[in-house]
């Protein structure tokens, strides 16, 4: 039996049951986009080398004669991870081994789900958040939460029966730890600067693009921004998996889907880290010189040809019924998706910046990393929490 309209109408004045369906579509949606960040990387990840190097990179793969520039190579890979037998180390603690991937897996989902994507739009009279958990305390819960993924690190290590392994897992688990410090240091200036800790606050203070978090705290970008490559153990910062010295690191000894897994992780916290440098520093999903308002008058000001017997609203005599989106209702729904796309393009950007840093910078000694952490990010740091502070309390108590 199909619904009828009472019962369509009882749904949406349960403001819980539009809640939880539309905190449903939302995880939904996020998941999907952090499964294909991975495969969509790992093709730039080839292609942009090649084209610095003036190489083709991988352009075979594809559907009959229909290639995509390599596209596919990716999905090739995938569908080869996945099939490629299990194999677990002799003498590896086989429990710790089989879950380990997932306890990197698992927080690096939950990070995405703080995230405000977009700004809050107005569905069946309801507010609907961009963010499919709208916490208050902001980046403080992705930092608590991200930092669990060095747990993953050291088990994969540790499980594996590998000295190299373990090496790879011990100088993960100091670097993420001496770099987790700075990182979250470099946030407190702007949680110092906009006055809260949620990060649609921070955005929403971000209207103007002089306002933006690298103009009104330029050093704490500079932190930010170096320690994401540390945070993620990405070149010149991936001492955790050299090649040259430890073989391949903590996962060594993985293969098919775990590492797959393990890739995926990577990826995904790069995707975070992006879109969390972009939504305190750039604005987030705010676009230049467009204030929020502008953008949703503008979108509400248009009008669409509409077939009046599918709105029920007018009779058969008139072939076309024109409304504007803001009679519609939709144009807030619109002006915020279009938000989630301009944030998505900051965020690649930054995406673009681990590719080109990774191809033109040669890796750091450990005792270089270790120094720059310790000696230099630390103080700088705190001298720039130190001199912002006094700044934020002058012009308040003026």
């Amino acid at each position: 039996m199909g619904l009828d309209l009472q019962q369509i109408q009882a749904f949406l004045d349960n403001e819980f049951a539009v809640q939880l369906i539309a905190t449903a579509i939302k995880f939904a949606v996020v998941f999907a986009i952090c499964i294909q960040v991975p495969p969509i990387m790992i093709w730039v990840e080839r292609r942009a080398p090649a084209l610095m190097q003036r190489r083709k990179g991988p352009n075979r793969v594809g559907f009959f004669k229909l290639r995509l520039w390599g596209l596919l190579q990716s999905a090739a890979d995938a569908v080869k991870l996945i099939l490629k037998e299990e194999i677990v180390p002799r003498g590896a603690n086989k429990i710790f081994f089989q879950i380990a991937p997932i306890f990197g897996v698992i927080p690096a989902l939950l990070i995405a789900c703080a995230i405000p994507y977009g700004n809050d739009f107005q569905l069946f009279g309801y507010n609907i958040p961009l963010s499919i958990v709208n916490v208050d305390v902001g980046f403080l819960f992705i930092l608590a939460v991200s930092s669990l993924g060095i747990y993953g690190i050291t088990i994969a290590g540790w499980a594996s029966n590998n000295k190299y392994s373990l090496l790879g897992s011990l100088r993960a688990s100091a670097q993420m730890i001496s770099y987790e410090i700075p990182l979250g240091m470099s946030l407190i200036p702007i949680v110092l600067i906009y006055g809260t800790l949620d990060l649609n606050q921070i955005v929403i203070g971000q209207s103007n693009l002089w306002n933006w978090g690298i103009i009104t705290s330029p050093i704490s970008f500079m932190i930010f921004f170096v320690c994401m490559f540390a945070e993620t153990n990405r070149a010149p910062f991936d001492l955790a998996e050299s090649e040259a010295e430890l073989v391949a690191g903590f996962h060594t000894e993985y293969g098919s889907a775990k590492f797959a897994l393990i890739f995926l992780t990577e990826y995904v916290v790069m995707f975070i880290l992006s879109c969390l440098a972009s939504t305190v520093f750039f604005g987030g999903w705010q676009i230049p010189f467009v204030p929020h308002d502008t953008l949703m008058q503008l979108i509400g000001g248009l009008h669409i040809p509409v077939l009046p017997y599918l709105l029920d609203l007018v009779g058969w005599g008139a072939p076309f019924l024109s409304l504007s989106l803001q009679e519609m209702g939709v144009h807030s729904l619109i002006a915020s998706l279009i938000g989630v796309a301009v944030l998505f393009i900051k965020a690649g950007f930054f995406m673009w910046m681990y590719v080109w840093v990774r191809w033109t910078l040669p890796r750091f000694r450990y005792d270089q990393l270790m120094s720059l952490g310790w000696k230099f990010m630390l103080p700088v740091g705190l001298a720039n929490i130190f001199v912002t502070a006094i700044i934020v309390a002058i012009l308040n108590f003026k």
